[in-house]
């Protein structure tokens, strides 16, 4: 009769180990052999992040430019100031179906507005093959066009013109400037790359058609677009006056 309390004295130290190694309370020993413990629930309102696999979100940073960011597309003499400039930095749809990074130069009283445009050429999914400052190309808007690259801002008179192009004052856009090509009054194209481009009918990813969703963007603030020139067509080119 005196052994049965310590029989049963030792079960139950037998079952409390078994119900702390139940509970997860091991320490740093603990091999994960038990059964998984559920986190606490948050009682609050829902306050995590999104998702990193959630949509790509437009982003656009304005800040002002410098002499030196200008190297080449500033000069002495120009119509707008480098006080009168603003860079965009943006995130825009590749051809690749990716988002990139790029900068547009613009003139600051058109930042805003801009900034907006391209808003909605992101949320619409509008692929752009590249995006960079003319500097990049040493202010050569034919190198510019034959990257293919989103431009705006740049210091140089108007094609066949003797007078200032609205891309000195950093009022126009080139977008897209070989699926939309320059086309002169006679149908010439100077890149030869982008010569098929002059069929309009085209339904390629970049090619804007009129009256589309990118034309009307840009309508939307006031500017005009080169495609609806008679004689020569400019159909990458807005502006803030239509020219």
């Amino acid at each position: 009769m005196a052994k049965k309390p310590l029989i049963s004295a030792v079960s139950m130290v037998m079952m409390l180990g078994a119900v702390l190694a139940g509970c997860g309370g091991g320490g740093s020993g603990d091999n994960g052999a038990g059964s998984p413990v559920s986190p606490p629930r948050a009682t609050g309102p829902a306050t995590s992040p999104p998702s990193p696999s959630g949509p790509p979100r437009f982003t656009a940073d304005i800040k002002k430019v410098s002499r030196p960011d200008l190297k080449y597309s500033w000069r002495e003499g120009c119509p707008v100031p480098v006080s009168g400039l603003r860079a965009i930095d943006m995130n825009h749809w590749g051809m690749d179906g990716k988002v990139h990074n790029g900068r547009l130069i613009v003139n600051a009283s058109a930042a805003e507005e801009l900034t907006g445009v391209f808003h909605k050429l992101f949320d619409r999914k509008y692929p752009i093959a590249r995006m960079e400052p003319v500097d990049k190309y040493r202010g050569s808007d034919f190198d510019s066009i034959e990257a293919n690259n989103t431009s705006a801002f740049n210091c140089r008179q108007a094609t066949g013109s003797g007078s200032w192009s609205q891309h000195a004052y950093g009022l126009a856009v080139d977008i897209n400037p070989c699926e939309n090509p320059y086309v002169s009054a006679d149908g010439t194209i100077s890149h030869k790359d982008c010569v098929k481009y002059k069929d309009r009918s085209l339904d390629v990813p970049g090619l804007i058609h009129r009256g589309d969703k990118t034309v009307q963007a840009f309508a939307d603030i006031g500017w005009g677009w080169g495609g609806n020139w008679t004689g020569v067509k400019d159909y990458q080119h807005f502006s803030s006056n239509g020219r």
